[in-house]
């Protein structure tokens, strides 16, 4: 049963490791994704007991607050989001990432976007406005049952590429981030998304102590070596640099 909460937060705009910002407008994840690193810490962040993927708080202000910080920001780079999926099942109801798209907007803050969710498609309309927009999806495997076994929430992997090629035909710039890398056949990933994206980011499985657990459950101990992920971290380069794409590794 998932737990819903509406919250009011102090503040939205808020510094990033990765960008300038980061703009996270809601806490927790109908998601629930496996390996999530936001999993390790969030509950006892937010104060909830329930696990993972098991409670959602709404910052059903978090416009506002946003509205406020950007007019007094230095402009930079938001990522949206860092902590939760911006599109997950209940942004359909609040819309609280459109809202808070549209106040970046009226700025003209440059906007990343990452999510697993196929409702980005919804916000097409704001991408185009902005002079500087990234949207993308993590795409860990293109394997379906893999997939929904880690992150079961998700929208399955044919949409989130339908998505891709849809946001890439609008002139959106759109990227994929593969990882962590999760079992299946990277040769056909790629080919899945050539032509569909500007920029491939490649990663390994983090804090493996954490999720090694369930790979065992899953009889996939294998798959957490370091052997594993070397391997198909180079036949991942092997089939993006034959078809000439543009790609960063980060492990």
């Amino acid at each position: 049963m998932l737990i819903i909460q509406e919250i009011r937060a102090k503040s939205i705009l808020n510094k990033s490791q990765v960008f300038d910002y980061c703009v996270n407008p809601y806490t927790g994840c109908q998601i629930g994704c496996v390996y999530c690193y936001a999993r390790l810490f969030m509950s006892r962040y937010s104060g909830h007991r329930e696990g993972w993927g098991e409670f959602v708080d709404a910052k059903i202000n978090a416009p506002e607050v946003l509205k406020k910080q950007v007019s007094k920001a230095k402009e930079g780079t938001v990522w949206i989001s860092s902590v939760c999926d911006p599109y997950q099942p209940l942004e359909a109801t609040y819309q609280l990432t459109r809202r808070c798209l549209e106040e970046l907007l009226a700025m003209q803050f440059p906007v990343t976007v990452q999510t697993k969710s196929d409702l980005v498609l919804r916000d097409v309309d704001l991408f185009r406005k902005f002079d500087e927009v990234e949207v993308g999806f993590t795409i860990t495997t293109e394997d379906e049952k893999t997939a929904h076994c880690f992150e079961p929430g998700a929208a399955p992997i044919a949409k989130r590429v339908e998505a891709l090629d849809r946001l890439h035909a609008a002139g959106i710039r759109t990227f994929a981030f593969v990882g962590p890398l999760l079992p299946g056949n990277p040769e056909k990933l790629i080919r899945d998304l050539e032509g569909k994206v500007d920029r491939i980011l490649i990663d390994r499985m983090n804090y493996i102590r954490s999720v090694k657990g369930f790979y065992r459950q899953q009889g996939l101990l294998q798959e957490t070596s370091d052997e594993f992920f070397e391997d198909y971290k180079c036949r991942l380069i092997f089939a993006l640099r034959k078809r000439g794409m543009l790609f960063e590794v980060l492990f």
